[in-house]
C-alpha cells in the first residue's frame, strides 16, 4: 500500500497533481484543512507500504516520522518549512528547501525537471511565490491571459484549504486533488464549465464581498493587522486576504486575526514581501504555532496574549 501525505492548501494539492501525473498510483490520501499539519500520526503503514510527504513540517511530525522509520517504511519527504533535527536513515529521502523564496511545488517541478510546470506556476502563486511563478512563466512563453488564469487557479485553489474544518471547505482537499489530476494542463480547466476551478470561483467572490466593511485593528509603519469574526467564511479568506495585504503592503508584516469558536484567535503572519524571514521564529514563540520565514501562524491563541504576538511582531521588523 502506497500513502500520499500531503497539506491541503494549493502547494500540498498540486505538488501532489505533478507527482501524479508523472508517476500514477494508487493511494491512500492523508490530509486535512491548510491548518492541520501533523498529519503522519494518521498514516498506519506497515512493512512493504511506502509513504510520500508534502508541504507539511518535519518538525511538527517527527514523533511519527521517527516511528514509522523505526517500523520499516520507506518515505520520501518533499517540503520547505522548518525540519527540527531530520532523522539519520537509509529509508528517508529528503528534498527540503527552506528558502523563502521557494515552495514544495517548485521542489517537486525541479526534481520533475518541469514536465508540469504549469501546474508548478499555479501553486506558486497560490503560495504568493509570485516572483517565482512569474519567472517560470515567461519560460513556458505564457500569454497574459494564461498568466492571469493560473494566478487566479492558484488562488482559489489555495483558498478552498482555510478553515476549522473539512464541513467549512466547499471541497475536500482529497476530492479536489481527484479533480484536478483528471488535467495535465491546468489551463484545459478553463474550457471546462463543470471544473472546480468554477465552483471555487462563485464561492470565493461571495466571500470576498464580506470583507469591504472591514477595517484594520492596528496599521503603523511596520504591522497591518486584521480581525475576523467566527465564521466559515472568515476562515476561508484568511489566507488569500494575507496575501494580497502582503502585496499591497510589501515593506509591512501582515498579520490576519480570526476567532475561533472557543474565545482563542488563530493567527495568520505574514513577513513583509521585501523582508522574508521571521514569521516562523515569531509564531514558534507562542504555543501551536510555527511555520516558515515568509509565512506563518498560531491555531489557538489566547485572546489576551494578542497584545504579546503584536509586540512580538513590531519589535522584530521595527526598523529604528
Amino acid at each position: 500500500m502506497h500513502y500520499d501525505v500531503f497539506n491541503g492548501d494549493a502547494d500540498g494539492i498540486l505538488s501532489l497533481v505533478q507527482l501524479r501525473l508523472a508517476e500514477p498510483k494508487d493511494a491512500v490520501l492523508v490530509t486535512g484543512v491548510k491548518r492541520d499539519i501533523v498529519l503522519l500520526k494518521n498514516v498506519k503503514a506497515a512493512v512493504g507500504d511506502t509513504v510520500q510527504v508534502l508541504d507539511i513540517s518535519m518538525e511538527k511530525n517527527l514523533p511519527a516520522l521517527k516511528d514509522l522509520l523505526a517500523n520499516g517504511i520507506p518515505i520520501s519527504y518533499i517540503d520547505h518549512h522548518r525540519t527540527g533535527d531530520i532523522p539519520d536513515s537509509p529509508l528517508l529521502a529528503v528534498h527540503i528547501d527552506l528558502a523563502p523564496d521557494t515552495c514544495t511545488a517548485l521542489i517537486v517541478n525541479k526534481l520533475l525537471n518541469g514536465q508540469f510546470q504549469q501546474w508548478a506556476i499555479a501553486a506558486a502563486f497560490g503560495d504568493n511565490m509570485v516572483t517565482a511563478a512569474n519567472q517560470l512563466a515567461a519560460v513556458e512563453h505564457l500569454n497574459e491571459d494564461d498568466i492571469v488564469f493560473l494566478q487566479e487557479l492558484g488562488t482559489l485553489v489555495n483558498y478552498n484549504g482555510y478553515g476549522s474544518s473539512i464541513e467549512d471547505l466547499h471541497i475536500s482537499p482529497d476530492t479536489l486533488f481527484h479533480q484536478l489530476v483528471m488535467y495535465r494542463s491546468p489551463l484545459e480547466l478553463r474550457e471546462n464549465p463543470s471544473s472546480p476551478f468554477y465552483k471555487l470561483q462563485a464561492a470565493y467572490q461571495a466571500d470576498m464581498a464580506n470583507l469591504e466593511a472591514l477595517s484594520p485593528v492596528h496599521d503603523d509603519h511596520t504591522l497591518i493587522m486584521y480581525q475576523l469574526p467566527d465564521a466559515p467564511w472568515a476562515k476561508r479568506v484568511s489566507g488569500v486576504m494575507g496575501n494580497a495585504l502582503a502585496n499591497d503592503n510589501p515593506d509591512k508584516a501582515v498579520a490576519v486575526v480570526t476567532n475561533n469558536a472557543d474565545g482563542t484567535l488563530m493567527i495568520s503572519l505574514r513577513a513583509p514581501i521585501n523582508n522574508r524571514q521571521g514569521a516562523g521564529d515569531i509564531c514558534s514563540q507562542f504555543a501551536t504555532g510555527g511555520g516558515r520565514a515568509a509565512a506563518a501562524g498560531i491555531n489557538s491563541l489566547p485572546s489576551d496574549k494578542l497584545s504579546d504576538f503584536s509586540h512580538s511582531v513590531i519589535s522584530f521588523y521595527r526598523k529604528d
